[in-house]
């Protein structure tokens, strides 16, 4: 071989080396590319499962709550379906109280008339009967006429008012009763103790137990009456204020259609 060739052989070999050494350095650089490609590519991966996890999360939450939503609305909806049921109930009653307003109104107007003329009725009956604790029965009467003006007073109070003032008038029926009040005699008028049985006989005495008097319901007038009936109307007021035990006493009685 000549000496050319060899220089020749030594410069191939030499530039063989310098290619084979720049292929390996290419080779090196691709495969550091791809391994950034790949990391990055996990990274990415990561950072993306990352997100896919708590969009996940986030939407059990919110499925979560949508079911919540779901059962509220309904216990929602059937509160709501049962205060409209007492709804209607009240709306119902309300009528029904609206129309018993109405009559009770209606009915107002027919009462308050009729305790007029009862008051009306009493009062002349009052003038007509026996007139046993009179002043005390004339202001009964008078004060019906102040309670039924007296417009704080309901007509329901209006009302028992004046039932039990003809109440307490039929219990004089049935009454035994003393008391002390002023006798007109027409000339003078004297203080007196009175008693009654019932409205069946009503006497008078003088203070002084002088005098007697009975009352004639047929003529109006008090008829004095004999010495004889002195005691018996003495003993009759004290048993009247138990002052004496009850006993059969004389009292003079009108018979029935005597004049």
């Amino acid at each position: 071989m000549s000496k050319v060739n060899k220089k020749s052989l030594i410069a191939s070999a030499i530039v063989g080396a310098l290619t084979l050494a720049g292929s390996n350095i290419a080779a090196a650089d691709a495969l550091t590319d791809l391994q950034k490609s790949e990391a990055k590519i996990f990274s990415d991966a990561a950072k993306s499962q990352k997100r896919v996890d708590s969009i996940y999360e986030q939407t059990i939450d919110l499925l979560g709550e949508y079911r919540i939503t779901v059962a509220d609305a309904e216990v929602l909806k059937g509160y709501n379906d049962h205060v409209q049921l007492m709804v209607n109930d009240q709306k119902l009653n309300i009528t029904s109280l609206q129309e018993q307003i109405d009559y009770i109104d209606t009915v107002k107007q027919g009462v308050v008339p009729l305790m007029y003329k009862m008051i009306d009725a009493l009062e002349k009956f009052v003038d007509l009967d026996v007139p046993m604790d009179i002043e005390r029965r004339k202001e009964r009467v008078e004060g019906l006429r102040t309670v039924m003006a007296n417009s704080n007073v309901p007509v329901s109070e209006q009302f028992r008012v004046v039932l039990e003032a003809y109440e307490i008038e039929a219990g004089y029926g049935n009454v035994f009763d003393a008391y002390q009040g002023e006798l007109d005699l027409g000339d003078r008028i004297i203080t007196a103790d009175f008693v009654h049985m019932g409205r069946v006989v009503l006497v008078a005495q003088s203070l002084d137990f002088k005098n007697a008097w009975v009352w004639n319901n047929n003529t109006r007038t008090w008829d004095e009456l004999g010495e004889e009936y002195f005691k018996p109307i003495k003993d009759a007021i004290a048993m009247a204020r138990k002052q004496l035990p009850k006993n059969l006493t004389k009292l003079p009685v009108f018979a029935a259609g005597a004049k």
